[in-house]
């Protein structure tokens, strides 16, 4: 039995907070219980230590291994150095993994990686063959010198062996192979290894040192996962089920020998519904069609069929909605949805496909393409290996043929959702498409991977409420840990403004803009340091950095003014905000700077989420609302499951986040500001968003009217002494 101390072995600081403590007990008992875990904690409270501390504790005794896993880039900075604080005072082995495309040295696809590293095992095991062969000979002669005549005899079988390896040898190098994973077999990479577990390496580092010696870093940290105590990966290693079984074959486990970590565990729904969606294009199509008009193979005129089919009824589904040519003008290069489904039939595209379709039968032709397309695939594999091609070429018909098998068997089961893309090629500026089935429902794909380990812990600052969170993911009683924000109350504010409800149909006009836009200015104008601001979307970012003026910004004293763009990198204005002392910026809550991303203390001081931030109602969101209305309006909770779990539970978590942007510490201090009249306690019917809150958020929130706004300001950052110099006047 663990006693207190054994639970605190991994923790590498003087004490936990007492939240932290508290978290830590519990969830080494959950574990006890082989139980997950769902952990609320707010941001900056310590929520990975309290997971990984027990965790590693657990793992220890039970000779168990613990995986962390995040989709948030600089999180996985985070724990990385968190592991390497663990490992200076309970020295622990852990290795940093993200995907072989982050990490090779000599840029290759997976498929042709896949075939390199088979083709130079077998070189370097046909070089062992011929040493010992040609060892063994010389051996034979030897002997034979000393008059055994038995010798003589097997010496020519020997030399006869020899001369075959010898001629395979050739062959093989003659192929296509890695020198950097050959060097890893030939080599002693003990060193390596040494310098790997000396700390706790990121891939970069791994890349580095790998590449300074001419080895392959990934493919040996493949081979030292196995025995360690911590992986840190990213989260396909484990929502994809064909990467997750590598990914525990690597670390030598059974999965009921893993425990898994999860951070920012609200984005596994949208993460594990992304890695379940499956898409074929009309490209792969065409090259599907080409690839089988040269071949004597009695199954490519079925497969022909089928693909033909397929094709015709793609792009027939799509020219009719197409229409004039100004449709066509509006498409650009990012992908855009067509509706195909239809609530009393088959969806469109198939309805197409049934009609264009002339064989002897879909389900039986689809199989007889699937079958030549594996065989194709065999051969593309061998050629690449034998150096008679210099890339490895993939089966377009294998592609293609099980895309089409799955969408006729799976495309009308609850959860699937059929649909149709557009896009313009941007080097040939022709359009194309593509056919989709979107994964609605995220529990098909996470249940199995939770029901597989030994347990889980998942944790965020808004995984509330638990109930949605269980259901959406499959999780089945988990134990569930919520931790307020346990800072001191006097170095935080958070208001709920009473402006007027930013509905889409109000953001043009002008009064609300007018009165939005005045709000704004008196945060910033009272805000003693940074302010961030968050906007529904980057379209409404920009309406008011437009209308703040960075020159009238200026004019008035009031600092610099940022602007966050849909689609640009974000890590240079973070920290050009950051290394600010008086900027404002401009982003949209569904940006990347939401969640994730601290700043703390002077770096942001004042946070402001103007505006109910509910994502566009898609004809994907509209498809979750349907599946999950299906799937769980039944049960005992709610009715509008639809609604509340696609849409209002998220938009409440993402705002969630972006108010945790501040108030990082203990010693932090700052104001938070929710900007619309739907989150106070005025009477708002089906409109009002307050009690989407957890309870001691909402006992937080203090209404208040944007002209007293800029006065509280200045009185709470005045108890702050926050000022430097005279405070601005109202």
């Amino acid at each position: 039995m663990a006693t207190a101390d054994d639970q605190l072995r991994f923790f590498p600081y003087d004490e936990p907070y007492p939240n932290q403590r508290e978290a830590i007990d519990r969830i080494a008992n959950s574990l006890g219980q082989s139980r997950d875990v769902l952990l609320e904690g707010a941001p900056g409270t310590g929520k990975t230590l309290s997971a990984l501390v027990p965790a590693l504790a657990y793992a220890r005794e039970h000779d168990k291994t613990v995986v962390i896993t995040t989709n948030v880039h600089q999180q996985m900075r985070q724990f990385v150095e968190d592991a390497r604080a663990i490992t200076r005072s309970e020295p622990i082995r852990a290795v940093v993994f993200k995907g072989k495309a982050k990490m090779c040295h000599i840029d290759v696809g997976y498929q042709e990686c896949q075939s390199l590293r088979d083709t130079t095992r077998e070189l370097v095991e046909t070089e062992t063959d011929k040493q010992q062969l040609a060892s063994r000979q010389r051996e034979l002669l030897e002997a034979s010198k000393q008059g055994d005549s038995s010798a003589t005899e097997a010496r020519s079988a020997v030399m006869d062996e020899l001369e075959s390896v010898e001629s395979e040898l050739a062959e093989l190098q003659d192929g296509n192979v890695c020198e950097f994973y050959y060097n890893n077999l030939t080599d002693d990479t003990e060193e390596f290894f040494s310098w790997l577990f000396d700390d706790v390496r990121t891939p970069e580092d791994v890349y580095a040192y790998a590449d300074a010696q001419g080895l392959c870093g990934y493919e040996l940290l493949k081979e030292g996962m196995e025995g360690v105590d911590l992986v840190v990966c990213n989260y396909h290693h484990l929502l994809d089920p064909m990467i997750r079984e590598q990914f525990f074959r690597w670390l030598d486990r059974d999965p009921s020998d893993v425990i898994t970590v999860f951070d920012e565990a609200h984005n596994i729904e949208g993460a594990a519904r992304d890695h379940a969606t499956r898409t074929l294009t009309e490209n792969t199509l065409e090259s599907a069609l080409e690839e089988l008009e040269s071949l004597e193979d009695s199954r490519a005129e079925p497969a022909g069929n089928v693909i033909g089919a397929f094709l015709a009824a793609l792009r027939s589904t799509y020219e009719e909605t197409l229409g004039s040519e100004y449709a066509r003008e509006k498409i650009g290069d990012s992908w855009e949805d067509i509706a195909v489904a239809n609530d009393d039939r088959k969806d469109d595209l198939t309805m197409a496909f049934l009609r264009a379709y002339e064989g002897k039968g879909i389900e039986i032709e689809t199989e007889l393409a699937v079958q030549l397309g594996n065989v194709l695939d065999e051969e593309y594999e061998q050629a690449y290996k034998d150096g008679e091609a210099t890339t490895r070429a993939e089966s377009q018909t294998l592609q293609a043929a099980s895309f089409i098998s799955t969408w006729m068997d799976e495309g009308d089961q609850l959860g699937q959702h059929p649909m149709v893309g557009l896009r313009r090629d941007g080097t040939t500026d022709e359009i194309y498409g593509r056919a989709e089935l979107y994964t609605c429902i995220p529990r098909e794909v996470t249940r199995e991977l939770f029901d597989e380990v030994y347990a889980s812990v998942l944790m965020s600052a808004t995984l509330r409420p638990f109930d949605v969170t269980e259901d959406v993911l499959g999780l089945e009683s988990p134990a569930r840990l919520a931790y307020e924000l346990a800072y001191p109350e006097q170095n935080r504010r958070t208001y709920a403004l009473e402006v007027p409800p930013l509905f889409a149909s109000d953001r043009s006009d002008p009064h609300v803009q007018k009165t939005i836009t005045a709000m704004l200015r008196d945060v910033i104008g009272f805000t003693p340091g940074n302010t961030l601001l968050f906007f529904p979307s980057y379209s409404e970012a920009q309406r008011y950095y437009d209308r703040l003026g960075a020159n009238s910004i200026h004019d008035h004293g009031l600092g610099s003014l940022m602007l966050d763009e849909a689609g640009t990198p974000t890590e240079a204005l973070r920290q050009q905000f950051v290394d600010s002392e008086n900027a404002t910026l401009c982003t949209s809550l569904w940006g990347t700077l939401a969640e994730g991303v601290s700043f703390d203390g002077d770096d942001a001081r004042t946070v402001v989420v103007v505006g109910v931030p509910y994502p566009h109602l898609s004809e994907r969101m509209e498809a979750v609302q349907d599946a999950y209305n299906r799937a769980y309006s039944d049960s005992r909770r709610r009715r509008d499951a639809g609604w509340a779990y696609a849409v209002e539970i998220p938009t409440i978590r993402k705002t969630r986040q972006a108010l945790g942007r501040v108030i990082r510490s203990p010693e932090d201090f700052g104001v938070r500001i929710l900007a619309d009249k739907r989150y106070t306690n005025a009477e708002m019917g089906k409109y009002s968003v307050r009690g989407s809150f957890p309870i001691e958020e909402r006992e937080e929130l203090v209404d208040i009217s944007p002209e007293k706004l800029k006065f509280a300001m200045l009185n709470f950052y005045q108890d702050h002494d926050a000022y430097d110099g005279e405070p601005p006047m109202p």
